[in-house]
C-alpha cells in the first residue's frame, strides 16, 4: 500500500497566490460558504461514495463553493449532536496548506478592524423581527463570508440571517439552529486577533506532526470531537466522539490500528484508579461488586476487596479490572491502537453524551458514536467480519480478538482552526488551552504578490522592534 507522508514544509505559492487574488475581489463575504448538507451524525454516508479525489496539485484556494451547496435542512437528533457532511477530510496531505491560505485571509480581516461586537440583547432574537440588533448580526456574518455581502445591511432577520447563522454554528461546531443562543453569541464575539492565533497555533502543530496517509485511515480531531474514516482522499464515514475531559487530555497521536476486541474486559489504569476507585471504595465498600470489578494479584487470583484498607488514598498493588458486559466502561468494542500513551478508541454505555455540542467527558481515550460501524470498515479485508458478524460476537458474550488483515494508520490531532477543500474554515474552542497566547499580528498586504511569496512574514501591528514568528519565517 502506497503512502505519503506529512509533516513536510508547505508548498505556499499557489495558496499565497490565489489568496492575494481574492483579497482584490469586491468583498471577501464569499470565501466561508458552508460545505454540502448536513446530516445526522449516525456515522453512514447514504449517498452513493463520491468520486475519486483530485490530483494533489489541483488543490483549489479558498474560495466559494458551488451554488446550492449550503443546506442545512437535516433533521436535528436528541441522540446525535450534528456534524458538518462534506466528503473532503479535515487532515490530509493539503490541510497545511489550506491551513496557511486561512492564516493569511484572517490575519487581512484583522488588519482590516475585524468585526463588529454582537450585543448580548440579541439572544432575544428570533426570525420575523426586526431590530438593530439584527443589524449588527448581518454586519457580522458578512465579514466571515457566512451572509453574502450584499445581504449585509438590513434590520430585518429573514431567512437569508437564518441560514448564514446555520452556516456560522456548523463551522463553529454548535447545533444548526439558525438562532442567537449564549454560546452563538460568544462564539460570534470571539475577537479576529484570537481566530488567527488559532489558525497559527493549530499550523505550528500540524508542521511539527509526521503522518503516514494510507489509502484509507482514520483522524480524530480532538477539539472538534469528531471522527473521520477516510479512503481514497473521501470521507466515508464522519463519526461524533466523546474524548478526554480538560483535567484529563486525549493526547495528540499517530499510530495504527491494529485489532478490533469484542466484549472487552478494562483493565482500569494506575491514573484512573488512583481519582477514581480509591475514593470511591473509601466511601463505599460495595463500589467494586456494584461496577462488576474485581481486584486481582499478579498471577491473577482474585483479591477480596474488603481486605486492603481503602481509607490510606494509596492504590494498592493490585490490578482492578471490570469484567465484559453492558455496564463496561469500554462498551462492547474497543479499537486496538498501541501507542506510549495507552489510548484507544472504544464504545460506551453513556450514548446520551453524544447528542451534546460539549463532548469533552472521557478520561483521555476517544468514545465513537457509532463505533461499530467504524469497526466494520477497519475490518472491510478480513472475510467473514462484517457488520452482522460484529453484532453476532457481541451477542455471543465471549470475548473475542479480531486482527487486521492490514492495520490501519490513525492520528489523533489538535486543529482548533482548519480549512476544507472547498474554502470552509473552522474553528472550536482551545478545550485544553494549547494555543499559546501570542502578540497580537497582521500579514503586511502593501507589497507585490510576488514579494509576499519570497517573504511571507508576519509582522507586528505595533509599531515597534519585529520579532520572527517561528510557523512562518522558518518556512
Amino acid at each position: 500500500m502506497e503512502q505519503t507522508v506529512s509533516g513536510t514544509m508547505p508548498r505556499l505559492y499557489p495558496f499565497l497566490l490565489a489568496a492575494a487574488a481574492f483579497l482584490a475581489a469586491p468583498s471577501m463575504a464569499s470565501a466561508q460558504f458552508g460545505g454540502p448538507p448536513i446530516m445526522p451524525s449516525d456515522g453512514f454516508r447514504k449517498s452513493p461514495p463520491p468520486p475519486a479525489a483530485p490530483a494533489a496539485s489541483a488543490r483549489p484556494a479558498l474560495a466559494p463553493p458551488a451554488a446550492g451547496t449550503t443546506s442545512t435542512s437535516a433533521a436535528l437528533t436528541p441522540k446525535l449532536a450534528v456534524v458538518w457532511d462534506s466528503p473532503d477530510p479535515t487532515y490530509d496531505e493539503g490541510t497545511i496548506d489550506r491551513l496557511a491560505a486561512a492564516l493569511k485571509l484572517y490575519s487581512a480581516i484583522e488588519a482590516n478592524g475585524g468585526w463588529p461586537s454582537v450585543p448580548a440583547t440579541a439572544v432575544k432574537l428570533v426570525p420575523g423581527a426586526t431590530s438593530l440588533d439584527v443589524a449588527v448580526l448581518r454586519q457580522r456574518l458578512a465579514v466571515t463570508g457566512d451572509l453574502a455581502a450584499a445581504a449585509a445591511s438590513g434590520e430585518t432577520y429573514d431567512e437569508a440571517v437564518v441560514a448564514a447563522l446555520k452556516r456560522f454554528q456548523l463551522r463553529h461546531g454548535l447545533t444548526p439552529t439558525g438562532t442567537v443562543g449564549p454560546q452563538t453569541l460568544n462564539a460570534l464575539n470571539v475577537p479576529a486577533d484570537k481566530r488567527v492565533r488559532q489558525l497559527a497555533a493549530s499550523y505550528e502543530r500540524l508542521a511539527a506532526t509526521t503522518f503516514s496517509f494510507g489509502q484509507r485511515y482514520v483522524v480524530v480531531n480532538i477539539p472538534a470531537a469528531v471522527a473521520e474514516a477516510v479512503a481514497g482522499g473521501k470521507v466515508e464515514h464522519r463519526y461524533v466522539a466523546v474524548v478526554g475531559k480538560p483535567d484529563r487530555p486525549s493526547p495528540t497521536v499517530t499510530t495504527l490500528i491494529t485489532n478490533i476486541n469484542l466484549n472487552p474486559t478494562w483493565t482500569v489504569p494506575l491514573s484512573i484508579a488512583k481519582k477514581d476507585v480509591v475514593p470511591k471504595m473509601a466511601k463505599d465498600p460495595t463500589y467494586l461488586s456494584r461496577m462488576h470489578m474485581r481486584l486481582l494479584d499478579a498471577a491473577g487470583g482474585e483479591i477480596d476487596p474488603t481486605t486492603v484498607d481503602w481509607k490510606t488514598g494509596t492504590v494498592p498493588s493490585y490490578t482492578v479490572r471490570q469484567d465484559p458486559g453492558a455496564w463496561n466502561s469500554l462498551g462492547y468494542l474497543r479499537i486496538d491502537m498501541p501507542n506510549p500513551h495507552s489510548v484507544f478508541m472504544h464504545d460506551t454505555p453513556h450514548r446520551e453524551l453524544f447528542g451534546s455540542d460539549f463532548r469533552f467527558h472521557s478520561s483521555g481515550c476517544a468514545r465513537i458514536g457509532d463505533v461499530r460501524a467504524l469497526a466494520a470498515w477497519l475490518l472491510q479485508d478480513n472475510a467473514g467480519w462484517g457488520r452482522r458478524e460484529i453484532d453476532a460476537g457481541i451477542a455471543g458474550g465471549a470475548r473475542t480478538d479480531v486482527r487486521l488483515a492490514h492495520a490501519v494508520p490513525v492520528a489523533w490531532i489538535y486543529l482548533t482552526g482548519w480549512a476544507m477543500r472547498d474554502g470552509t474554515v473552522h474553528f472550536r474552542n482551545d478545550i485544553y488551552n494549547h494555543d499559546a497566547p501570542a502578540k497580537t499580528f497582521m500579514v503586511s498586504l502593501d507589497r507585490p504578490v510576488a514579494q509576499l511569496i519570497r517573504s511571507f512574514s508576519l509582522q507586528s501591528a505595533e509599531p515597534e522592534k519585529f520579532n520572527e514568528v517561528s510557523y512562518l519565517d522558518s518556512r
